[in-house]
């Protein structure tokens, strides 16, 4: 049974954007059983951990004599071993993973940088100055999403490895109602969180935060 790591207290308070999320909700998809193994932000710098992810980060996963880090490569792992998250068809499979790309290297990019700036850096002098920017720049790449996928359910017909990654970005913007600005993208969104896979994996991660919370 693959076993990943995940927050012993998540930073997120339960709202379902920490990476283990992307785990989760891609394990949901295939129907794959799974084990967690919660770990403390001490823990992340311990050397056991850092055996497994050299920069001390969540998630991990193991899988027999198998270890990977980083929720693309992992969530691309399960996609390729898996029914359910990738198409049979060797064109597209390959634009699904396309997409998979462009919502890591070209979405979470600036919206990563304008949430970080958001949530950290309001007491510096340039603050003011420095966040239109970056909201900006992040409305050019959800202008530029938006147009692509105009009227359709998902980025390249059947839901795929791509939305899902795509969707767990975009949801990163929930706080800043950034999205709210572009309705089609806020319904293909709220479309990914109605999935029952997703359900189940926001349901489970958030049941640790509440554990935590209450400490039980």
């Amino acid at each position: 049974m693959p076993t990943f790591t995940a927050f012993e207290n998540s930073p997120d308070r339960g709202k379902g954007q920490a990476r283990d999320m992307r785990v989760r909700w891609a394990l949901e998809e295939v129907g794959l059983p799974y084990d967690v193994r919660l770990v403390s932000f001490a823990a992340m710098k311990d050397p056991a951990h850092l055996a497994r992810h050299p920069f001390g980060q969540i998630p991990t996963y193991e899988d027999g004599d198998l270890a990977l880090f980083e929720s693309g490569a992992i969530v691309l792992h399960i996609a390729e071993r898996h029914d359910g998250l990738l198409p049979k068809d060797a064109n597209a499979r390959s634009r699904a993973i396309a997409w998979m790309f462009a919502a890591l290297n070209t979405l979470e990019r600036p919206i990563v940088e304008f949430g970080m700036t958001m949530l950290f850096e309001r007491d510096k002098s340039w603050y003011e100055e420095r966040l239109p920017v970056l909201k900006d720049r992040v409305r050019i790449r959800l202008g530029e999403l938006s147009r692509r996928l105009g009227e359709a359910e998902w980025l390249d017909g059947t839901f795929s490895a791509g939305d899902l990654m795509m969707v767990t970005v975009l949801r990163r913007l929930n706080a800043s109602r950034l999205l709210e600005e572009y309705p089609d993208l806020s319904a293909y969104v709220a479309r990914g969180e109605a999935r029952p896979a997703f359900r189940r994996a926001f349901d489970a991660q958030l049941a640790v935060f509440t554990a935590a919370s209450t400490g039980r």
